[in-house]
């Protein structure tokens, strides 16, 4: 079995390293291309069936290198991701002809974009690069990757074990490299360098990617607003909020942020969310507040708080919980600016207000996400599908999950039909250039022959007419 390198092991990189690694990308990349449809097929099959099949030891470094995160929730992202990502490529056209459009005599060919930069994230340090590795060689493209400095390890380690993969088929070295002891100076060379860039991470990274002069594919902040209908099972709604809210705790960018409750059924709802037994819920003012304190330092996200487990998150606050508790549930004042709790809180923390009609629920969710979250992610639990179709159209979302545990669904399942991911655009409204779910096909360009259509070409009279 592959191990991690130790950082003994890591030379130490300069910008004229990053020069190197680009000249050896475009010479595995140049030989790649001409790789059948079948044999990337093949490695992009293995790569995801590597982090499959080693999901609990990569799930464990991940832990040991982050310090970050949920262990058994990490087995289950890896295990997830992996079997999601490949089933929705598999049997997918991405080499040579992938479309005959007979009716408008349109030839679609495929071909690389070249080099992939791929900026990966601290919050998921082996999913993201899988998932982007598995999207690049899937279209015929190299890939580099620029790890956060406290995900280096695990990046390596994937390196190395890709790499593997890629030789066993037949395919060239150093398809697949990564920046080490890197720095924002040769994460930014590397990303003018390459052809094309897809950046996870914070928001001044994302913005440093699209400023690059490249095209970059990029995500903006999440900050979930959850709205329950009136028509729903209460209990059952919060219990797939609880999943979603706990899952690796709260690092994932499209888990519930703040509930919106009908205030008609808020005392309901506070009874269940105590019975519940992973959940700690206080409307204690006084503890409610120092949360508040705790969470945010000078408005920001406080990183001491950010994908720790409920229990160490409440005894920063200097509160003791039981430790089999997965989730802090506190009453908000209101939405938007209102309360802080509206933000995104990068931990299992949850925030949670009564609304009024389901006007006013959309009214606040859209406060949320306006304040920050814009593009991102919203969830209704309704069995309404007017209601469904008000919310799709009054929130500034890239996706609205019905239904569903936010955190787990909205990157793609098998149980939905959005593109499974790690990098979910956010549209114009997170300043991305997508607005959906990033796939493979936004990493290949596509040559379009176009013959002359055999059929009578339209009169002005039919074309202008009502």
């Amino acid at each position: 079995m592959m191990t991690a390198m130790s950082n003994a092991h890591i030379p130490h990189q300069t910008n004229d390293h990053v020069d190197a690694v680009m000249e050896r990308a475009r010479t595995a990349q140049a030989a790649f291309e001409h790789f059948t449809q079948k044999q990337v097929d093949g490695i992009v099959r293995d790569i995801g069936k590597y982090v499959y099949d080693h999901a609990r030891m990569l799930s464990q470094l991940a832990c040991d290198e982050t310090g970050i995160g949920n262990l058994e929730d990490k087995v289950l992202k890896k295990q997830g991701k992996s079997r999601a990502i490949w089933n929705s490529l598999k049997g997918k056209k991405s080499r040579g002809v992938i479309l005959m459009d007979h009716e408008n005599n349109l030839l679609h060919i495929a071909k690389p974009m070249g080099v992939v930069a791929a900026v990966t994230p601290i919050t998921n340090p082996v999913v993201t690069p899988m998932c982007n590795a598995m999207f690049a060689l899937k279209t015929g493209n190299a890939i580099v990757f620029a790890p956060h400095p406290k995900a280096q390890k695990c990046a390596v380690h994937l390196t190395e074990a890709f790499s593997a993969i890629v030789a066993k088929h037949g395919g060239p070295a150093f398809l697949i490299q990564t920046i080490v002891n890197g720095n924002v100076q040769t994460t930014q060379d590397l990303m003018k360098a390459a052809d094309v860039v897809v950046a996870t991470g914070g928001g001044a990274m994302v913005k440093s990617a699209y400023s690059s002069g490249k095209p970059s594919l990029g995500v903006g902040a999440g900050n979930v607003p959850v709205i329950i209908d009136r028509d729903v099972n209460l209990q059952d709604a919060l219990r797939k909020i609880e999943v979603g809210a706990s899952f690796d705790n709260g690092i994932i960018c499209s888990h519930e942020q703040f509930i919106l409750i009908p205030e008609e059924r808020m005392a309901e709802a506070v009874a269940i969310l105590k019975t519940m037994p992973k959940v700690w819920y206080s409307d204690d003012p006084a503890q409610v507040e120092v949360f508040r304190r705790v969470l945010f330092k000078d408005g920001n996200i406080n990183r001491a708080v950010v994908g720790q487990p409920a229990p160490v998150v409440a005894e920063l606050a200097g509160i003791t919980i039981p430790a089999e508790k997965r989730l802090i549930v506190l009453p908000a004042q209101g939405a938007g600016d209102v309360d802080i709790l509206a933000r995104e809180k990068l931990c299992p923390v949850v925030a949670l207000l009564p609304y009024g009609n389901f006007a006013d629920a959309l009214a606040k969710a859209k406060a949320n996400l306006d304040l920050e979250g814009a593009g991102h992610t919203a969830g209704l639990h309704s069995h309404n599908q007017e209601h469904q179709q008000q919310a799709g159209l009054a929130l500034p979302v890239s996706r609205l999950v019905i239904n569903q545990s936010c955190a787990t669904t909205a990157g793609g399942s098998l149980t939905n039909g959005l593109a499974p991911t790690t990098t979910l655009g956010c549209g114009s409204w997170g300043n991305n250039s997508i607005s959906e779910n990033l796939d493979f096909k936004h990493l290949m360009n596509v040559s379009r022959i176009a013959g002359i259509i055999n059929k009578p070409v339209l009169t002005d009279a039919e074309i202008w007419a009502a």
